[in-house]
């Protein structure tokens, strides 16, 4: 017990004393998300962690195996591994973060001892696709914002995988908003391999206690005529390029307000007409690019501020000047109407309304209410940062953006983010501006106002940042509305789909009945785990249930989970059973049923959130791609299955991906030399998208010449695979230079160049290429190659790229730093350290491989 005797806490083995609060609605989603894989569904703020960490504790003290947690972003992970470490048991080096920041080799070794492992999806999907690891033994499986399973988002992969792999599978998924509508909701279920979706919302008696009302107030603002001008030369030449889309016969709207969907099926028009080989295709594709990139400096000047129109002006004149310019870029920045736009935008020296607004909201809450903290969320970086110096001029603001880097702007380190909100939480600076990483399930502290710079259109990312407030009290959302612009429409989307979202949910919920038709009758009602009665209830030793469990309940019915709803209403738990192999389930968990009831008729107070943390969607700027050096295969039983090594860069197409799904052949990830991807000893692929290829001749960081002789000089069948269509189309290069080209790779360089439809294509070509090489021929896989490096350079590069696998840019930068293999060899740390490139952790391994014993 606690301090005060009228709170419960949860008990079990492998859970810390007196950390978790006993919460009756926790209880009841656990008990359903061990017997089955489940979607749990609780509003922000409320614990579905705690949730999560419930199953966990149960799997591995009833099953054993180990744990695998699953957050979008690094500060998210970080957070939840420091609440797994202080509410577990488990030693605290069992607990393992893998994140890029991670070495592959080094998670290879700590996975094998790992009982739970917390991780961005990135690295996992990384190191399957890598062969480092094996979810065979992972007896818990939880996605955190599992709203994202969409698409080709790690997540999607790794389910598809973990369903195939492991031996006795459970998949817990997270979310506060888990979808738009129906549809949305199901495709994660699908995607996920989910067959439970349980439900709570605020109107839950067992949920209700713990909640607050939040109020959203939407503040209309006008904007004033110089930047409707602005807005309005723009809007001219929308209109313009809808003009000629419709000629084509793929639109029949040429408003420039015309909504996103139809610009969708517009594309997909275009699309048709290029893969029928019609030249109206690819013009009418780099119009629509136009179309886009002209509504995107529509929405900046519209809803967020002059500045952020002016930086993306610049970042598309610095495109158009580039090499292999798109001609959509170069139209945009030579239309007279646009420059237009850009001289106002540029002769502008007045105050976007929204900020005088965001300042006056500021000062009432911070100044005259005496609130302590407030959050600004906005769409835009370039808008953070332009909030971020304004409103420091009266305010103690810092900023809170994702980890990318782009043009005229600096990312956030992991160490930046996670000091900023510590910061924050300690109460050193008021005022937090934010882009969308902080939006998901990210624990920042209590906050006095959420204010949204403009309306967002999807139910998904309202909920969540409504989140920030109303935790510990009442809380305030103040939405900006920029009148008869996008905001408005945005403002509508938002309301009608979140709505739908919530009705979903509801009708969800209240389909007990009919989902509990269609489960497996094993599954058994939540109520048996309430107390010392249940304490023998049965382990989840399978996914799927337990059979022979007897089914139980108790409580009140809007307490209930959404399959347990219909049997638990009025009735009490007054029995268990017990495994076969007599492991105690969930009923463990906890006091006896008169210290429940005295907790439940106890006083107002909740105690500390258990929930540390759920949350934020991070930016695309905040996930991370694993670059770090090359590692061993985790190696396979079966010696003659075919092996694909695959260059990590590639990761960003989907060709990896689907060639470790195939049970016929393995893949390995390394940092190659040269190529993309090796098949044998003798042959390797570069592999270059039209976009690719069209680059490297128009002043790409390499040539194809320089790239196409790196790989003669190591592998002696080296291939050039070209994909895509629209080849002679896509960009103003003549197509005579790009048969030149074609021509000198053939003839001069004597190598062959295939051309594959898409990533699909690709795929199966290079399985039959590797299946020939190593089945039919058998030949072996060298990274290597099978010729060796012709000249005195490449050796020497190639000695020193060998040692602590630090690659080829980091060899030749030693090289030319030290000016020998041999002064590279004796160097010691510091001088190490001089070089560009070579941080601490590789300084310590390059001297751990030349200055150890050999054993």
């Amino acid at each position: 017990m606690s301090a005060s005797e009228d709170v419960a806490y949860v008990d079990h083995p492998l859970l810390a004393p007196s950390f978790i609060e006993r919460r009756l609605y926790q209880i009841r989603l656990a008990g359903t998300a061990r017997d089955g894989h489940t979607l749990v569904c609780l509003p922000t703020g409320l614990g579905k962690t705690t949730v999560s960490l419930l199953v966990t504790a149960q799997r591995l003290h009833d099953v054993g195996g180990k744990s695998l947690f699953l957050a979008p972003t690094k500060p998210l992970v970080q957070q939840h591994a420091d609440f797994y470490r202080e509410a577990l048991t488990v030693p605290d080096d069992e607990i393992v973060v893998f994140t890029g920041d991670v070495r592959p080799d080094d998670r290879a070794e700590l996975w094998q001892e790992a009982q739970i492992v917390i991780a961005t999806p990135q690295v996992i999907e990384n190191d399957l696709i890598g062969n480092r690891i094996s979810l065979r033994d992972v007896t818990h499986l939880t996605f955190d914002e599992c709203h994202r399973a969409s698409g080709d988002y790690a997540y999607v992969y790794i389910a598809e995988r973990y369903h195939a792999d492991a031996e006795n599978p459970l998949v817990t998924g997270m979310s506060a908003s888990p979808g738009g509508d129906e549809e949305a909701i199901l495709e994660v279920c699908e995607n996920l391999g989910i067959v439970d979706v349980e439900v709570m919302t605020e109107e839950d008696a067992d949920v209700s206690e713990y909640t607050h009302d939040t109020d959203v107030e939407w503040n209309r603002i006008q904007l004033p005529d110089e930047i409707l001008e602005i807005r309005d030369a723009l809007n001219e030449v929308i209109t313009d390029r809808l003009e000629k889309l419709k000629q084509l016969g793929v639109t029949k709207s040429t408003k420039p307000d015309i909504s996103q969907k139809k610009l969708n099926r517009m594309r997909a028009e275009l699309q048709r007409l290029m893969n029928a080989d019609k030249s109206e295709g690819y013009k009418g594709m780099s119009t629509h690019a136009e179309v886009m990139k002209l509504r995107r400096a529509v929405e900046l000047v519209e809803t967020q501020s002059v500045e952020s129109v002016r930086r993306y002006f610049e970042r598309q004149r610095n495109a158009a000047r580039s090499s292999g310019a798109s001609k959509a870029s170069q139209r945009l920045v030579a239309e007279p109407k646009v420059r237009e736009a850009m001289r106002k935008a540029e002769s502008f020296d007045g105050l976007h309304p929204k900020f005088r607004k965001t300042r006056i909201l500021l000062a009432e809450t911070l100044g005259i209410q005496n609130g302590e903290r407030v959050i600004v969320f906005t769409e835009s970086r370039d808008t953070a940062e332009a909030l971020t110096e304004f409103l420091s001029e009266s305010f103690s603001v810092r900023r809170f953006v994702g980890q990318g880097d782009r043009e005229g702007s600096d990312g956030m380190t992991q160490n930046e983010q996670q000091e900023t909100l510590d910061k924050f939480r300690n109460g050193e600076f008021e005022v937090l501006v934010s882009t969308s990483v902080a939006e998901e399930g990210l624990d920042v502290p209590e906050v006095d106002l959420v204010l949204f710079f403009e309306p967002v259109p999807t139910a998904i990312r309202s909920i969540q940042r409504k989140g920030r407030t109303g935790r510990q009290a009442d809380g305030r959302v103040v939405v900006l509305l920029a009148e008869d612009t996008r905001d408005e429409a945005y403002f509508w989307i938002s309301r009608r789909r979140e709505k739908t979202m919530q009705n979903e949910l509801r009708d969800l919920k209240g389909a007990a009945d009919d989902l509990e038709a269609e489960l497996d009758p094993s599954q058994r009602d939540l109520s048996a785990f309430a107390g010392d009665d249940a304490s023998s209830a049965g382990s989840a030793g399978s996914s799927t249930g337990n059979e022979g469990v007897d089914a139980a309940s108790e409580g009140d019915a809007n307490g209930a989970s959404a399959t347990a709803s219909s049997a638990s209403n009025g009735r009490t738990a007054t029995a268990a059973a017990t495994d076969s192999d007599g492991q105690s389930g969930l009923a463990d968990f906890g006091p006896s049923d008169e210290a429940l009831a005295r907790a439940d008729d106890g006083d107002d107070s909740h105690g500390e959130d258990a929930d540390p943390g759920d949350d934020p969607a991070s930016d695309a700027e905040g996930d991370e791609v694993d670059d770090s050096a090359t590692v061993a295969a985790a190696g396979t039983d079966d010696e003659d299955t075919v092996e694909i090594v695959v260059d990590q860069r590639e990761l960003d197409s989907n060709i990896a991906r689907t060639l470790s799904k195939r049970a016929d052949l393995t893949t390995r990830l390394e940092t190659l030399a040269v190529g993309d991807y090796v098949l044998s000893d003798r042959v390797a692929v570069e592999r270059k998208s039209v976009s690719d290829f069209l680059d490297t001749l128009t002043g790409g960081d390499r040539s194809i010449f320089e790239q196409i002789a790196d790989l003669t000089r190591h592998y002696a069948r080296p291939l050039l695979v070209i994909e895509g269509r629209g080849l002679y189309e896509e960009r103003n290069i003549h197509p005579g230079a790009i048969r030149g080209a074609l021509s000198s790779v053939a003839v001069d360089f004597d190598v062959s160049v295939l051309f594959t439809e898409d990533e699909d294509d690709t795929a199966e070509l290079l399985a039959t290429i590797a299946t020939r090489e190593q089945t039919d021929r058998e030949r072996t896989v060298s990274v290597h190659g099978g010729k060796s490096a012709k000249t005195l350079d490449e050796q020497q590069e190639y000695v020193v790229s060998a040692i602590a696998d630090i690659g080829p840019v980091t060899a030749r930068t030693l090289l030319e730093a030290f000016g020998s293999v041999e002064a590279v060899m004796t160097a010691n740390e510091d001088d190490l350290k001089e070089v560009r490139g070579v941080g601490q952790v590789t300084a310590e391994r390059i001297r751990e491989v030349v200055g150890s014993e050999y054993r």
